[in-house]
């Protein structure tokens, strides 16, 4: 009887972070030519990957039932897979926000921000790669690093961005619409360093 091939945990980590980097890029190409039909057509592409997503998840769970050893404790590769689950509903989540507040043109904060989330969303894929050597990695502290730092460099931008719209915008229901994005704007680039960070604290842990 052939012998069953071990389950490649970290290889569906790095799909499902493959799928949030992905649906970063589509966000900023449907902000760089932006327009609500262009967005309502081309967020399909993102809903997708979203829904590839919760397929990897449910995949990695159902193998966690049933696998008798694992590379890292269950708890933690649950808890990985459901912060980069995180990334990728964001995404999806601003798609659709755009959509349902009838969003008309991004302005120049928005756009600052979607750049930062891809940016972050490549630096959360590098991580979750080198996640499976991490016994030897030489690169993961620091792109763990970069990570939190184009976060940091995100919150400025959100207090810098609030303030600008609650000094100048006069008409209240922009003024909720453009809160509403911001803040989901902010929580991608959040939901990417909290992916970070728990790689960091999980390379600790199994050192």
């Amino acid at each position: 009887m052939a012998r069953k091939k071990q389950f490649d945990y970290f290889g569906e980590l790095e799909r499902l972070a493959m799928n949030a980097h992905q649906a970063a890029e589509l966000l900023e190409m449907i902000a760089m030519d932006y327009s609500l039909e262009k967005l309502e057509e081309e967020a399909e592409k993102i809903h997708v990957l979203e829904k590839e997503g919760d397929q990897i998840v449910q995949k990695i769970l159902s193998e966690l039932y049933i696998s008798f050893i694992t590379p890292i404790d269950r708890e933690d590769i649950v808890e990985i897979t459901q912060r980069l689950d995180d990334v990728l509903d964001t995404i999806n989540s601003i798609a659709y926000l755009l959509s349902s507040l009838v969003v008309k043109e991004l302005n120049d904060n928005a756009m600052v921000f979607i750049t930062y989330g891809v940016e972050a969303t490549v630096g959360v894929l590098a991580a979750t790669k080198e996640f499976a050597k991490f016994k030897n990695s030489k690169t993961l502290h620091t792109m763990i690093n970069e990570v939190s730092e184009i976060e940091g460099k995100a919150d400025k931008l959100y207090s810098e961005s609030l303030k600008e719209l609650f000094t100048n915008e006069q008409n209240p229901v922009e003024v909720i619409r453009w809160k509403n994005v911001y803040d989901q704007l902010e929580e991608l680039l959040n939901a990417s360093e909290s992916v970070v960070n728990v790689i960091g604290g999980l390379v600790i842990k199994n050192s």
